[in-house]
């Protein structure tokens, strides 16, 4: 099968994948995976998103570090093509998702039964491949964490992004008063195209003025749940809209700068600060990301979020792919698709 194959840690936009001294190499002839337990299912893949941890871990700079070589690769969506001896719930030919720890860029791969889950009939499979990581993370801490309720000021930062479209759209399902930040003018038309309340563009816009002035207009007293996927100096700035007993969701730092959250005024104000490593959850709180998952694909079978696909590349392209990640090119989300030959990319 094809599968990209990271040999070396190293930055895969500099070279193509099919350099022999790329950090991520198209291996023509890698082996399929077998099934290795009773309950494992082998899918072919259709299409696999690209997140920025992804990125990290190539480079080295991610908290998970698989042994060299690897395949990287985490959220994916495909088509059943064998199943275990003892599987109940899928069958050859079911269309399922679902997200693994390293592996996802290939054309195979194997999982247990019970980490997948169905796509329901009239969802796009290269839009369900973008779901897991990006939309989990997102449901997980807004609802299971902050439990972000109607009428509440929700506030996110790098609002463009996987994770930032997504907590957009979850903050409106929620019935929340969602404000988004974000940079330059394309992304700030698509964020109001999504329903969102108020969005400050950074290219231009002060976020503490601005979204002062949003909430004196609305007669609101403040941010409630602080979604940050940023840090830096934007979370700093952010933390002067909050309200007393607001929520804090830490999920990246995008900037590169870890911030300070000050304990003395989290205590005064009653905050609560929540680190959120969706992954972990898989192995602590399984329970919660099969509820999590389950609602994010009815709701998006119904039409309540939607995947929005910036840029779609051939594995033969992936450091085009990472390139749109690396400098924060992508509105939404980038895919590898390997089921459709002839599909261009697009930018």
């Amino acid at each position: 099968m094809e599968a990209l194959v990271c040999r070396k840690l190293g930055d895969p936009t500099t070279s193509v994948p099919s350099d022999d001294n790329s950090p991520v190499v198209l291996s023509k002839n890698h082996p399929i995976p077998t099934l290795d337990s009773p309950t494992s299912v082998r899918v072919q893949i259709t299409a696999t998103s690209l997140n920025y941890a992804n990125y990290l871990q190539i480079l080295g700079k991610y908290q998970e570090k698989p042994p060299l070589p690897f395949i990287p690769g985490s959220d994916y969506s495909g088509i059943v093509v064998a199943v275990g001896s003892k599987v109940s719930k899928f069958r050859v030919g079911d269309r399922v998702c679902s997200f693994v720890g390293v592996g996802s860029f290939a054309q195979f791969v194997v999982d247990d039964e019970s980490r997948l889950f169905r796509v329901p009939d009239g969802c796009d499979l290269v839009a369900a491949s973008a779901l897991p990581v990006v939309f989990g993370t997102s449901h997980v801490a807004l609802v299971h964490r902050a439990k972000l309720a109607p009428g509440q000021v929700l506030l996110v930062l790098g609002a463009a992004g996987g994770v930032g479209l997504a907590a957009v759209q979850i903050g409106k399902v929620c019935g929340a008063v969602v404000i988004a930040v974000a940079r330059g003018a394309k992304k700030v038309e698509y964020l109001r195209s999504l329903g969102v309340d108020h969005v400050v563009d950074l290219n231009h816009q002060n976020v503490i003025e601005n979204v002062k002035a949003f909430l004196k207009e609305r007669k609101l007293k403040g941010v409630d749940v602080l979604y940050d996927p940023v840090g830096g100096k934007l979370t700093k700035d952010s933390m002067k809209l909050l309200n007393w007993s607001a929520n804090i969701l830490v999920i990246g730092f995008a900037s590169g700068e870890v911030p300070v959250i000050p304990a003395n005024i989290a205590l005064v104000k009653n905050w609560t600060v929540h680190g959120l490593y969706w992954g972990s959850y898989s192995m602590h709180r399984p329970q919660v990301l099969e509820e999590s998952m389950n609602e994010l694909l009815s709701w998006l079978s119904s039409g309540l979020i939607r995947v929005h696909i910036s840029h779609i590349y051939s594995p033969l392209e992936a450091n085009l792919a990472f390139y749109a990640i690396k400098n924060r090119e992508a509105v939404g989300k980038v895919v590898l698709v390997f089921e459709d030959k002839t599909m261009k990319s697009k930018l």
